[in-house]
């Protein structure tokens, strides 16, 4: 029986015109990445499970692709534990059953595998090490709108001794600002504190192995709202009073000042409070007076971003202009990632574009309008092998002044060589002829003008073409 090809739910197809516009962000994101001084690296799509194992949360093991051993190990490994008559709880029998069959696991996302790395390279680095990668990630997630299964991220981190200063953030914001300023992309960016959320916890007297609880279910406030928070809270064992101590914080609308004003008067006793206020302090007392043309920084005590490994500051991107909930990028400071892999005194920041949820955003914004979407600049028609081999010094000339050429494959019908230049968005076409051959003439033809012209040098029409697509 023969079936319909189809993919995996939460992976696309990109057609060239999508690639042309994803190439084009890739292009910019990669330019600011190396003109901040970040050096290019790349990871294996996959790592050992034991690498990214206890980094991200109880979510984040749930959506990871673990992968099957090679050759039929299934199959042998369930018979043999069956046979084993295993009254074992469900939990571990899939925790056995795992171990036994799966050891490695598709990346989640670019930073453990960028930690893993320099602590694999140590001896080759220099340290401060700042590195940039642009590669896929997976997760098992359910595909909806903005949220794929596959999607690619732009990461730039820094990593280096354990004082690396928070100039490191307003490096990073100002980046930011670089990329979607040259985008013309108006962004938030959320910022918060990993101990701001610590002093919250001791005073609100929430207990502090309920901490990864308190924070995974506070990332979803800006989603799901205050009541349902609280109700996913008072199942995780966070007590209603606790919650009401703190919940006013999340909610506040005012300015810097005011919430500092306000927070330093909760914290007192909180020596962990106060170090998130006075970090935060520095960077939007630093950042006043260094100008920010497409980014505004806003101080959302509620962001928690789910991942493990934050310590210090974090923040999330979003669009300015767009009611979605969906940031478009995020980041922070993690000061212990480096110790799951024996490596002490080491810290790192470093932020995540989300270049699908960008793309995403600027399509809805029509920003891609003035990205050309043709690769291709001429199509030399075919005449003959006798034509083409004439033409292919001209053909050869264009290319070397970096226009991209194409002959057409085959001597077929004109017409149909000039439609396909039209229907791909080819803007010249240039044909010799027999004609054009004994005359020492190129015929050049503007598609869309539909205006054909003839020219003695090629010089000549290698400048047109150039100043054509300026």
């Amino acid at each position: 029986m023969n079936h319909s090809p189809s993919i995996p739910k939460g992976t696309r197809d990109f057609s060239s015109m999508e690639m042309n516009k994803r190439n084009y962000l890739i292009q910019i994101i990669r330019n600011y990445f190396e003109l901040f001084g970040f050096y290019s690296i790349e990871t294996p799509s996959f790592e050992n499970i034991s690498t990214l194992i206890g980094k991200y949360g109880e979510e984040g093991e749930y959506l990871m692709f673990k992968l099957l051993h090679s050759g039929n190990f299934l199959k042998k490994k369930i018979s043999d534990f069956f046979l084993k008559k295993n009254k074992e709880t469900i939990i571990d029998s899939t925790k056995y059953l795992t171990e036994q069959i799966s050891n490695k696991a598709l990346r989640y996302d670019l930073t453990v595998p960028f930690v893993r790395y320099v602590v694999m390279h140590k001896n080759e680095i220099l340290f401060p090490f700042k590195r940039y990668q642009i590669q896929p990630v997976w997760r098992a997630d359910k595909p909806q709108k903005g949220r794929f299964r596959e999607f690619y991220q732009c990461d730039a981190d820094i990593i280096g001794s354990s004082s690396l200063s928070l100039w490191q953030e307003i490096e990073f914001i100002q980046l930011c600002d670089k990329i979607f300023t040259k985008l013309k992309f108006p962004i938030i960016i959320h910022i918060n504190h990993r101990d701001i959320l610590g002093g919250l916890l001791e005073i609100s007297e929430i207990e502090d192995h309920l901490w990864k609880n308190f924070t995974t279910s506070l990332d979803k406030w800006n989603k799901i709202g205050r009541n349902l928070v609280k109700k996913e809270m008072l199942k995780k064992g966070i007590s209603s009073a606790s919650f009401e101590k703190i919940a006013y914080f999340f909610e506040m609308k005012e300015n810097f000042s005011k919430k500092r004003k306000l927070l330093n008067v909760a914290f007192q006793f909180s020596k962990k409070g106060k170090k998130g206020i006075e970090d935060l302090s520095f960077i939007f007392n630093k950042i006043k007076n260094i100008s920010l043309k497409k980014t505004k920084l806003e101080w959302n005590i509620s962001l928690a971003r789910g991942m493990n490994y934050y310590t210090g500051t974090i923040f999330e991107i979003f669009p300015t202009n767009s009611d979605d909930s969906y940031s478009i990028g995020g980041g922070g400071r993690y000061d212990q990632l480096a110790s799951f892999f024996g490596m002490k005194n080491i810290s790192g920041v470093g932020v995540s574009l989300g270049l699908d949820r960008i793309y995403l955003a600027m399509e809805k914004e029509n920003l891609f309008q003035t990205i050309s979407n043709f690769p291709s600049k001429v199509l030399f028609i075919n005449f003959g092998d006798e034509e083409v081999l004439y033409a292919y010094k001209m053909i050869n000339f264009l290319r070397e002044k970096e226009i991209s050429t194409q002959l057409y494959p085959n001597a077929v019908r004109i017409n149909k060589q000039f439609k396909y230049a039209n229907d791909n968005n080819i803007p010249f076409t240039i044909s010799i002829g027999k004609n054009e051959m004994e005359k020492n003439k190129i015929r050049v033809k503007n598609i869309k003008k539909r205006i054909e012209t003839e020219y003695d040098n090629i010089n000549d029409v290698a400048k047109l073409i150039k100043n054509s697509s300026e």
